[in-house]
């Protein structure tokens, strides 16, 4: 009798070899598809490092070396601007960070976010009449600014009189589109090759500049075309018959000279009282330079410093700001201004600043063709007077 016969006389379960390996197999096969499963997750994960690494490099040892090896996209921006190496940029674009976005009609790309916001920081600080105007950011090609020139009708009422209807205010639009202003600074190849220097804040430095002194001239002397319109640029009428459309303004008494320093206090209350408590005083270095000498009856000067570093200086308790664009004092000239001028003049500009690598128009350096939308208008023509030196 064979041992698997008394086993099962003696009521013991026979086990099934079939049974046996089927269940062997099928284990198998799950730890097998488990094990495969965890390497493509490694695998994948891996990869991710591996895309993630090629911009950052290897983990600083500690926070001051991090610091100096600075952002990933920091560093693909700089290569970029070295080397013109699209793809470090398409790289970072899969990796979702907010360093660019493809111009798919001429291949440029948007500003790194900081040398964007440095641009932004040197416009704002410049002397010029953005620092004091009303700035809008805007996504369209224009931007429209809608002003109540009338009152809205009112009157006395009785218990039993019929209400009477009265007038309605009138509504003007003033509509600012955007023009591309543009600059190009260039470095040799082999400067960008070679140096160590912050080259995020040189480029941002020099497009600040160049932005900053075309801005400066266009929202003061603008014609409207291909740039903003500049609020000297309106026809000037005497403010005693000043009309909508017109910058008001209060002569001298003298052709191409001051007659007395009264002039400049019937310039501020020729400026109505909700404009002129937040009324400054506009004109360029030259003209500063002779107001600065004016006294009044009493032999006091109307001009004073500020009491602090960065405070501007004051005439008449009125802050002034210095812009070189205003016209020098001469026959006829409107050289100063006083008004309100975040209330009437605006300043329409889209937020992004684009900026395209051309290696090769200019060999052996690099040019850098940085581009941004902005425009501007008087948006307000009875916040803005001007002092114009003439006998009448």
């Amino acid at each position: 009798m064979s041992t698997t016969e008394a086993k099962a006389r003696d009521g013991q379960a026979v086990p099934d070899v079939k049974t046996a390996m089927l269940g062997f197999l099928g284990e198998f096969r799950e730890f097998q598809a488990d094990i495969k499963s965890k390497l493509h997750n490694q695998e994948e994960r891996l990869t991710m490092l591996d895309r993630k690494t090629m911009f950052a490099g290897r983990p600083a040892l500690s926070t001051a070396a991090a610091d100096e090896a600075g952002a990933p996209h920091q560093k693909a921006f700089e290569s970029y601007l070295r080397s013109g190496d699209d793809d470090l940029l398409r790289g970072l674009e899969l990796e979702g960070k907010a360093l660019s976005t493809a111009v798919a009609a001429d291949g440029g790309y948007l500003v790194d976010p900081e040398t964007s916001a440095a641009v932004a920081t040197v416009l704002s600080s410049a002397a010029s009449i953005r620092s004091i105007a009303n700035v809008v950011h805007v996504e369209s090609t224009s931007f429209d600014v809608l002003i109540d020139q009338g009152e809205l009708g009112s009157g006395w009422a009785t218990e039993s009189d019929p209400t009477i209807e009265t007038d309605t205010p009138q509504i003007e639009r003033i509509s600012i589109p955007l023009h591309e202003l543009s600059a190009m600074p260039k470095a040799s190849q082999r400067l960008l090759d070679d140096s160590a220097f912050d080259i995020d804040g040189w480029l941002a430095d020099r497009i600040a500049k160049k932005f900053a002194r075309a801005e400066a001239a266009a929202f003061i002397n603008g014609n409207g075309m291909d740039k903003p319109t500049g609020f000297l640029s309106h026809t000037v009428a005497d403010n005693e018959i000043w009309t909508w459309g017109e910058i008001g303004y209060i002569a001298t008494g003298v052709d191409g000279a001051f007659g007395s320093a009264d002039a400049l206090i019937d310039l501020v209350y020729a400026l109505g009282a909700e404009y002129r408590a937040n009324g400054t005083f506009v004109m360029n270095s030259k003209t500063a330079g002779t107001v600065r000498k004016l006294k009044d009856a009493d032999g006091r000067f109307l001009w004073s410093d500020g009491l602090a570093a960065g405070e501007p200086a004051r005439l008449l308790g009125y802050p002034v700001l210095i812009a070189e664009d205003m016209p020098d004092i001469a026959s006829g000239a409107n050289a100063i201004a006083f008004g309100d001028f975040s209330a009437g003049y605006t300043i329409a500009e889209r937020p992004d600043l684009r900026v395209l690598r051309d290696p090769f128009s200019a060999k052996p350096h690099v040019l850098f063709y940085a581009t941004k939308r902005v425009g501007g208008d008087v948006s307000d023509f009875a916040a803005i007077k001007v002092l114009k030196f003439s006998a009448s």
